[in-house]
């Protein structure tokens, strides 16, 4: 997609810290933005910004829950009523979870889980049919995080969890829409200043009653960005630039290189060096036939 200028984006989690950043980015490229976000006070906020210059007829608004499919597809709709096709989606929304595995309980589990793997998943079962049926190309982009590349510590279990899990339904989803002119890339962002922070905060009540992690979360609501993390416009542009190169990994910090040369070197290292022929030919058979019955459904 070389040529933004004029398409429409969704992007969840959009209004505020990375997805504020990016939809920021995008109009100020030319395009048309939706922001949908859990946050009516970030909506208000966000809208607030562009309020008033010429490119707020170029951004709408929508209030969603990323866990609530129904809504997703009703804001698919209205999108469409607005903007016309939708040519990049940004599945973007995610809650930093974090607290004592000992603690965890089946609620904490399901909200992390829900919204920052069922969220990327609701937006892609939503928006790509729509996106082919179409048919004038795009690109999706799921946030995971660098996170979900690394050995973590416990108290993470959750959101590395999901987080990994996007990572590896982005690189299986590339290689699915790679032949419909469709892009995706997996943004792994490090310290970004943003909100993401506020768990408790954005947590359903469905999701409260028997947390284990009511404490922890309470006391990472009160952390502070701080002066170190990446602006949220500079992810914003990684992202706009990756779009247009149809790049599949975004990672924006180097810091951790180490940490993920040993962990690949670990991986590497308890693989077998012995390759069975046979099985290579049977697997490459097996890409061949699923090559051409795609090329027939599409023909």
């Amino acid at each position: 997609m070389q040529d933004v200028r004029g398409k429409a984006a969704f992007i969840t989690g959009g209004a505020s810290g990375i997805g504020l950043g990016i939809a920021k980015v995008f109009v100020n490229a030319g395009m048309k933005v939706v922001l949908a976000d859990l946050r009516q006070d970030h909506l208000d906020s966000a809208m607030a910004l562009f309020a008033g210059k010429e490119q707020a007829q170029a951004v709408h608004a929508i209030r969603l829950d990323v866990t609530d499919r129904d809504a997703m597809a009703a804001a698919a709709d209205e999108t469409e009523r607005v903007f016309g096709n939708l040519h990049v989606l940004v599945n973007n929304a995610g809650v930093g979870l974090a607290g004592p595995l000992s603690k965890a309980t089946y609620d904490d589990w399901d909200f992390g889980v829900t919204v920052n793997l069922g969220g990327v998943i609701n937006g892609v079962q939503t928006f790509v049919p729509r996106m082919r049926r179409h048919g004038e190309g795009g690109h999706v982009v799921n946030t995971a995080s660098l996170a979900g590349m690394l050995t973590m510590p416990p108290e993470m279990i959750i959101y590395v969890t999901a987080k990994a899990a996007v990572i590896a339904l982005t690189e299986s989803l590339r290689l699915e829409l790679a032949a419909e002119n469709i892009g995706v890339t997996v943004l792994c962002p490090g310290f970004v200043k943003t909100s993401i922070h506020e768990a408790w905060e954005n947590r359903p009540e469905r999701f409260r009653e028997n947390s284990g992690y009511r404490e922890a979360e309470q006391q990472l609501a009160h952390r502070q960005a701080g002066s170190i993390g990446m602006e949220p416009e500079q992810v914003g542009e990684l992202v706009l630039n990756a779009v247009k190169r149809n790049e599949l990994y975004i990672i924006t910090h180097g810091e951790w290189r180490d940490m993920f040369k040993a962990r690949a070197d670990a991986i590497l290292g308890a693989m077998p060096v012995h390759i069975d022929p046979d099985l290579i030919a049977f697997f490459r058979r097996a890409t061949e036939e699923r090559g051409s019955m795609k090329d027939k459904s599409n023909s």
